[in-house]
């Protein structure tokens, strides 16, 4: 018996690193279910299912994954892309900074994950953080609101690491510095020809995403310079 291509979900698939992972995915055989904020606007491949995902619409993760079921009966790879950024202090920053931050980038692949799991667990699958090299320094006051929501994304990729050990669910954070998107090009000061492309990031969670159990890796950092911390 034949087995069926895996399938992977990746939230903020619709642009920069989200999307290159998903061309990274698609080449090498996997089907793909990708969630984005407005399906409508994406282009998607042949064969993929595209769904609405918010990040602060705990509704649309249970329909999204309900969906992805339903449509290829299966999970096996759950890849957390979507996130968003601060350049507030944790001094600046108010009650509503906070909630939305860490709502988007550690509350929704908390949640994602606990839907997700039964099938996860089903079929050993790999869960993926793309987390940030601000999940292991803090590097400016204006970085530290945002790095405080990495620091708790990178534990739960640790915390999920271990929970899944018995069922052979593997996690991995990914942990890049400043990759050349949309995102980066926003920051002053920032020569985008000079940053890692989302084509290298999307090459290592393929990678990840393809090693069997016996190969476990709790985290990988990536920059487009040397740091003497890495």
């Amino acid at each position: 018996m034949t087995t069926p291509p895996p399938v992977a979900m990746i939230s903020g698939a619709s642009r920069g690193i989200g999307a290159a992972i998903a061309a990274a995915l698609r080449e090498g055989g996997w089907r793909l279910s990708l969630g984005v904020r407005n399906p409508g606007a994406l282009d998607a491949a042949a064969g993929d299912l595209v769904c609405r995902f918010d990040a602060l619409d705990p509704e649309s993760e249970r329909a999204w994954v309900a969906a992805t079921v339903r449509h290829f009966g299966r999970i096996d790879g759950l890849v957390h892309n979507a996130g968003i950024m601060s350049s507030k202090s944790v001094l600046e920053a108010d009650d509503a900074d906070f909630d939305q931050l860490f709502g988007v980038n550690v509350k929704s692949p908390l949640r994602l994950t606990r839907l997700a799991w039964p099938h996860l667990v089903a079929s050993q699958g790999r869960i993926v953080i793309l987390a940030s090299l601000s999940a292991k320094r803090v590097k400016a006051p204006r970085s530290s609101l945002y790095a405080m929501s990495k620091f708790a994304v990178l534990a739960l990729a640790h915390g999920l690491r271990h929970c899944g050990k018995e069922d052979g669910v593997r996690s991995t954070a990914i942990c890049p510095g400043f990759v050349a998107t949309d995102m980066a090009a926003a920051v002053d000061g920032v020569d985008l020809d000079v940053l890692t492309r989302p084509e290298d990031v999307a090459r290592i969670v393929r990678m990840v995403l393809e090693l069997p159990a016996t190969a476990s890796i709790a985290e990988i950092p990536i920059n487009w310079t040397v740091e003497d911390s890495f």
